[in-house]
């Protein structure tokens, strides 16, 4: 069963929260992040991205960045730009945007569940990216950024929090400049933060990892360091346990990742769009593709949108098989463009379906790509079922909207 547990956030007081607050350090690259920074001087990205801090050029994965990062992030509180809360709370975390809400528990989750897979994972970590968190927890001894998880809905829970929100003034409240709603509710009442966690204990047989399995790795890593350095290690430390946002599956939306590629290996874009009518039927669109159903993609070149149809013959039914970012892997990107490790294959990008379909146009019209897919979204459901199955989807399955903001609460372990 899910183990979590409270803790004493560190977090902004209510007025500075929302010029704190920044996305993800993994959504921007450095230089729309020194912009934010000199517009919000506080910006959390001061931490996450502490290379905005230094010289243009500077290594990101050297030494200095991360020891910048534990002197801002100490900096911080002792200028009380972040406060720690008196005693150990849970959190409840809402978030709106284009009409949809999301509300979930913001918590700490136990890395012990995370090594016996009572916590799931879908997806592969690259091994830089986990370095790269780890030594950022190593150094500022702090957990700075949440993994986004999922889990099968439970009434009594879901009682509890819905009774919060109604009933309990928010202690954040504010509207992003992307325009995503953000509102937090601090739970402090003894009575409450026990229930919850013991309802997680007794109801909640298992968690699954939606976005974020970098962080989650990161923070395993770091335990693992500090454990060896911690002669008397009992298992019930801080560093035992990581930052997380719980939400209902029901509530979830995956949105489509899409593709786009520099080359056609060598085919001119008819010999490619003939090799494709092997597996798919292929027809011209009057009007920008996003597909409605599964197998169904849109394909965008020379200026004009396709609607691919993918033949019976071409998807397997297992449940990675059935995918259609397995599809377009096997029978496109790997058959036909010779692709085959997209993880490191500099020919193919991702981009997320939040950019828009216009995105997608922009990338090949200004000639820096060849070609564009547009996906129909994976669904929650098979996430669920992949990770239960134990197996993994391929890379840049899935991407998830909102994301959650960093700095509303930071976790120490020290």
């Amino acid at each position: 069963m899910a183990l979590i547990t409270a803790f004493k956030g560190v977090r902004p007081d209510e007025k500075n929260a929302a010029s704190i607050a920044s996305r993800p350090y993994d959504v921007m690259n450095v230089t729309e992040a020194r912009a934010e920074v000199a517009h919000l001087p506080n910006s959390f990205l001061r931490i996450t991205r502490s290379e905005v801090e230094l010289p243009i050029g500077t290594d990101v994965h050297s030494e200095i960045i991360y020891s910048t990062a534990a002197s801002k992030y100490q900096q911080f509180k002792q200028e009380k730009i972040l406060i720690q809360d008196a005693s150990p709370c849970l959190y409840v975390y809402q978030q709106t945007m284009h009409g949809r809400t999301q509300t979930g528990l913001l918590c700490a989750s136990s890395l012990d569940d995370y090594d016996n897979n009572i916590i799931k994972k879908h997806e592969h970590t690259r091994p830089e990216k986990e370095l790269d968190r780890t030594l950022h927890i190593q150094t500022t001894l702090a957990q700075t950024g949440k993994v986004f998880m999922t889990y099968k809905g439970v009434e009594s829970i879901n009682s509890i929090i819905e009774k919060i929100i109604t009933t309990q003034t928010a202690n954040y409240d504010f509207v992003a400049e992307d325009g995503v709603a953000h509102v937090l509710w601090v739970i402090n009442d003894e009575a409450t933060v026990q229930l919850l966690v013991q309802l997680f204990d007794t109801e909640v047989p298992a968690t699954y990892i939606a976005d974020g399995h970098h962080r989650a790795a990161s923070a395993n890593n770091a335990r693992k360091h500090l454990r060896k350095q911690n002669a008397t290690h009992t298992g019930t430390e801080a560093y035992n346990y990581f930052l997380t946002v719980l939400f209902p599956a029901e509530q979830l939306q995956i949105i489509d990742y899409n593709r786009v590629v520099k080359d056609l290996n060598g085919m001119t874009s008819q010999e490619f769009i003939a090799a494709l009518q092997a597996d798919f039927e292929v027809a011209v669109s009057e009007h920008q593709v996003r597909p409605t159903k599964l197998h169904e993609f849109g394909l965008y070149i020379d200026h004009t949108w396709y609607v691919m149809q993918a033949k019976p013959h071409a998807f397997a039914s297992d449940p990675i098989g059935v995918l259609d970012v397995s599809l377009l892997q096997k029978r496109v990107l790997s058959e036909l463009l010779e692709i085959h490790d997209p993880r490191v294959d500099t020919r193919v990008e991702f981009v997320g379906g939040i950019r828009g379909l216009g995105e997608l146009e922009k990338r090949v019209d200004s000639e820096e790509m060849k070609a564009a897919f547009s996906m129909y979204p994976v669904s929650l459901q098979q996430l669920i079922d992949i990770a239960d199955s134990g197996q993994v989807m391929p890379p840049k399955s899935t991407w998830f909207e909102p994301k959650l903001r960093d700095g509303l609460v930071v976790y120490d372990i020290a």
